[in-house]
């Protein structure tokens, strides 16, 4: 096939892409799911197995830049929605959480798997890959149900924040698994995770902050009628940047997303028209990355692996919801004096925590990278993806209801 015929035939699953998702999309509005589960099952039906009309292979090029991009936009998304200000009362909590919460969801989840007799590389990769929560999934559904501020606003920023962390361990314990890290040692280790997520942080605030600077509503805002092209540049530099000194791409895109989202704190606003059309512009592109991604994952699903790890994958799930995402909660955040949580919020945030869009990109990404076990992987984090969804964001306004954690109940009270 010429060069071309490869062209056109991307531009045409490219709007096959869109104009699915579009369709799933409405769909999902009507029947009120959240629209990564029609994204997944679209992509299914599509795919080889099925359709036959989508084929995209997972180490080809086209899939490696959607996945990448796709999966950097939507951190930068997601660090975009954390505000400083709460922080001040949560932020012990949630940075706990956030870090050494993910290594305890990843330890529990890899335990299970070893004991469930899969191999100790492919647990470790599939546990830090799944460790982390899905903030493209949990913005939508807490728009939805009006959860107290103080609870949604952790739970949402946590789901942001260990996105960045969850990419980072992923990528260690790979470095690990394939032999490219050289033998394991504790200390190096932590040192590397140190440095890749110190690094990341200053090189995001660094461009951030100049993104925020350069497209102000002030007499340096030389490029502020010009926002969605500021974004998209600020996000391809500094994850290039990142990538080029060692240090973590995807800490420092969410980074940048936080500057960038509270640049009012550093007296860098715009004015309200200039917001309002930068909210638009940032909501619909993510909404575009995220039919990108699930569509394409479900669309690369192997059914032989799917069958043969549903009993594997299922029995793993139940662990991971009840029991991994639990244990982490109670340590972390239980013994925060300063927040004071009460058990009904440690509750809901125990059972709010679906799995999707970063796990999903970085499964894309590693299948390229050809990590072994990866089609393993692959199996069991899509079952942990649609289950997560389907089984949590239904009953969310129902658990906050039974638990009185929802606004209207804070009036009434």
């Amino acid at each position: 096939m010429s060069t071309l015929e490869i062209a056109k035939l991307d531009l045409m699953y490219v709007g096959i892409i869109i104009f699915m998702g579009l369709l799933g999309g409405v769909i999902a509005k009507k029947i009120k799911v959240p629209d990564i589960v029609l994204f997944l099952l679209i992509g299914i039906g599509l795919g080889p197995t099925i359709g036959g009309i989508l084929h995209v292979p997972a180490d080809s090029t086209m899939n490696q830049l959607i996945l990448t991009i796709g999966a950097c936009y939507l951190l930068f998304e997601g660090g975009a929605t954390l505000r400083f200000a709460v922080l001040k009362e949560i932020w012990i909590s949630l940075l706990v959480m956030a870090t050494i919460g993910v290594l305890i969801t990843g330890a529990i989840t890899a335990a299970a798997g070893v004991w469930m007799g899969i191999p100790l590389g492919i647990a470790l990769v599939l546990g830090a890959l799944t460790a982390s929560t899905d903030p493209a999934t949990l913005v939508p559904i807490f728009k939805q149900v009006p959860i107290k501020d103080r609870v949604s606003q952790t739970v949402m920023s946590e789901s942001a924040l260990n996105d960045a962390m969850g990419a980072i361990a992923t990528f260690a314990v790979v470095a690990y698994v394939m032999g490219t890290g050289g033998g394991f040692s504790l200390t190096h280790s932590l040192g590397e995770l140190a440095y890749e997520a110190g690094m990341g942080l200053v090189l995001g605030a660094i461009v951030g902050y100049s993104a925020a600077f350069l497209m102000a509503h002030n007499s340096f805002g030389i490029f502020r009628e010009a926002t969605p092209f500021v974004i998209i540049l600020a996000v391809i530099t500094v994850f290039l940047l990142a990538d080029e000194i060692g240090a973590s791409g995807f800490m420092a895109v969410f980074t940048c997303g936080v500057m960038i989202g509270n640049k009012e704190s550093f007296n860098l606003p715009l004015d309200h028209h200039e917001h309002e059309y930068l909210e638009d512009y940032v909501g619909n592109t993510a909404l575009l990355m995220r039919m990108f991604i699930f569509i394409l994952l479900g669309s690369q699903v192997d059914f032989h692996l799917l069958k043969e790890y549903l009993g594997v994958g299922i029995a793993l799930l139940l662990i991971f919801v009840f029991i991994a995402r639990p244990v982490t909660v109670f340590i972390c955040a239980a013994p925060d004096r300063r927040a004071k949580w009460t058990w009904k919020e440690l509750v809901f945030m125990s059972w709010t925590r679906e799995t999707g869009v970063i796990p999903a990109a970085l499964v894309g990404i590693l299948a390229g990278m050809k990590v072994p076990g990866i089609d393993v992987v692959g199996a069991i984090t899509f079952i942990f993806i649609l289950g997560t969804i389907l089984l949590q964001a239904p009953t969310t306004a129902l658990l906050a209801g039974k638990l009185g954690l929802l606004k209207s109940q804070e009036k009434s009270e």
